[in-house]
């Protein structure tokens, strides 16, 4: 199946956008904090036509599901939802959208915390900034996606994965201050990649405690009188917090911090090491690890040539990412695989 077979009609244009992978700074976008994603090869890639009828047609290739909307007032579930979120900030923004065919394709692996969702609404929206020729920037498509994102499908998102997905690429790190949006673009450790491993764990936000972790840090934010656990730079401060706002805080609070150390420079030992206080802070004071992504970051972690590892993206399922030695990420990657029972390679894909 392709545009042409499913519409009759060639398609008019044409975007894509990465996936991303973050190496720090987990639950802190939404926290007004400091992140450290970077993209990955797999992209997600959106075609659109006019529509020959008053209605949209939405179609994901990968899952064999067809959406059709009537009625604007109505937020379609699924794939359809973030598609459909776009379009409505748009009109919001002021924009006349018309009646649209959409074909999704993605080699991004859903579910697995690599922002899957992102990449489809920025694609989105680059093949409308591009069919409407609409004055949007990256940084405004990165806003507008992460509202389609939080009022259509319902995940209370930070910012990240949508910068990510706009701005990031596969060669460095995007430090970004998720507050101010200030960003700079970092070279990885020398002698180092990235290895990325699907836990074969599927997770969704929505029905996930993602959106009861970012309640937990507003309520512990209101507490320590700040505006956003951002604000908080000393773990001490959150000891006073009852349970289990004083472990969520302590994870921003440290996260933070860790991703502030890396922006300045370090070598890849104490990357790793960084990576491995990451992992356990999620594990332990956030809670957002499962059993499977303990197993494969403990393997990763003692496998020779690994500086670091830790679960990536929300958590609750999805994938792991670890610091290599540069040219051994996929032996390591083989090798780590042969010991743990499910999952698959994500990142190197050569």
């Amino acid at each position: 199946m392709n545009f042409q077979q499913k519409f009759h009609k060639p398609a008019e244009k044409e975007a894509s956008a990465p996936g991303r992978v973050n190496l720090l700074g987990e639950h802190t976008d939404y926290n007004d904090g400091f992140v450290l994603p970077t993209a990955i090869p797999q992209r997600t890639t959106v075609q659109l036509s006019w529509s020959n009828d008053e209605q949209h047609h939405f179609y994901s290739e990968n899952l064999d599901e067809y959406a059709c909307i009537l009625e604007s007032h109505h937020t379609p579930s699924g794939f359809a939802s973030y598609i459909f979120g776009c379009i409505e900030v748009l009109k919001k923004q002021g924009y006349a959208i018309p009646f649209l065919n959409v074909y999704v394709k993605s080699s991004i692996p859903m579910g697995s915390g690599l922002s899957s969702s992102a990449a489809l609404e920025v694609a989105t929206l680059r093949a409308l900034h591009q069919l409407l020729n609409l004055p949007i920037d990256d940084v405004e498509i990165a806003q507008l996606a992460q509202q389609a994102e939080i009022h259509y499908a319902g995940v209370q998102c930070g910012i990240m994965d949508q910068m990510a997905a706009s701005l990031a690429d596969t060669e460095h790190i995007l430090f970004l201050d998720t507050r101010t949006l200030e960003r700079r673009v970092l070279p990885l450790p020398s002698g180092t990649e990235i290895v990325v491993i699907d836990s074969g764990v599927a997770r969704t936000l929505a029905s996930s405690g993602y959106n009861k972790r970012r309640a937990e840090c507003e309520e512990a934010a209101q507490l320590l009188k700040v505006k956003a656990l951002r604000d908080i730079n000393d773990a001490e401060v959150t000891e006073e917090l009852p349970e289990p706002l004083r472990r969520r805080s302590r994870h921003v609070v440290t996260e933070n911090n860790r991703v502030l150390e890396v922006s300045q420079g370090v070598s890849p030992q104490r990357f790793g090491e960084l990576m491995n206080a990451s992992h356990f802070s999620l594990r332990d004071d956030y809670e957002v690890s499962v059993a499977a992504l303990d197993t494969l970051v403990e393997i990763l972690q003692k496998t020779p040539g690994v500086f670091g590892a830790r679960l990536t993206g929300a958590g609750f399922g999805g994938a792991c990412v670890a610091l290599v030695t540069a040219g051994e990420g996929k032996d390591i990657a083989t090798k780590v695989l042969q010991q743990y029972d499910r999952g698959r390679i994500l990142v190197p894909t050569t």
